[in-house]
């Protein structure tokens, strides 16, 4: 059966509220991430994100499951903490479009549900006057322990997608490890393109 995905947004993102917290779990408790999630903390998250204008959730679905999900939404409504290094560089905020999660069950993957992703949440982008797209990807040494030996990391996915890093512009975002006691914040290397 073939992979449908769709664009959703605002009360269209409610009924999935418990389906995208568990997938977030579950895909960000792998290498790199290696999130211990709270299904509380990801269930508040996800309505602040629905309630924000502009948010898009691109959904996949396998008949009536979901299988993987994408986010993104105007940078402009994110924190003014995570703003903060994009503000910095002088770069216009209420013409970037930021890309939030994009996680997928590893069933799915190689079967370009990726790239459809990325083609709804740039086009939201540029229906909402966007003029750049970015996203911020957590940064891992190739020596990490829990890194897997068959791991292969994105970054020539996100450069054939016409994304590059941007030098220097690194965030941070917190979150608990698994065997962590709590929250750290670890350092989050932002990609970006024009659109």
């Amino acid at each position: 059966m073939a992979i449908e995905t769709c664009t959703l947004s605002g009360k269209e993102i409610a009924p999935l509220l418990s389906e995208v917290a568990a997938l977030r779990i579950a895909v960000f408790a792998e290498f790199p991430y290696l999130y211990d999630g709270d299904t509380d903390y990801e269930e508040s998250y996800l309505r602040d994100f629905a309630g924000e204008p502009g948010s898009v959730l691109i959904g996949a679905f396998d008949g009536q499951r979901l299988v993987g999900i994408a986010t993104a939404s105007p940078m402009a409504g994110q924190k003014a903490e995570f703003r903060a290094p994009f503000e910095a560089r002088g770069l216009d905020t209420a013409r970037l479009f930021y890309f939030g999660e994009s996680v997928l069950l590893p069933d799915y993957r190689g079967r370009g549900i990726g790239h459809a992703f990325f083609d709804r949440r740039e086009a939201a982008a540029r229906a909402a006057g966007a003029t750049h797209a970015c996203f911020a990807a957590v940064v891992r040494g190739p020596d990490h322990p829990a890194r897997p030996l068959a791991y292969r990391p994105l970054d020539e996915f996100w450069r054939k997608r016409g994304y590059g890093k941007v030098s220097g512009l690194v965030t941070h975002l917190s979150w608990k490890e698994h065997g962590d006691a709590a929250e750290c914040a670890k350092p989050m290397q932002c990609w970006m393109r024009t659109l």
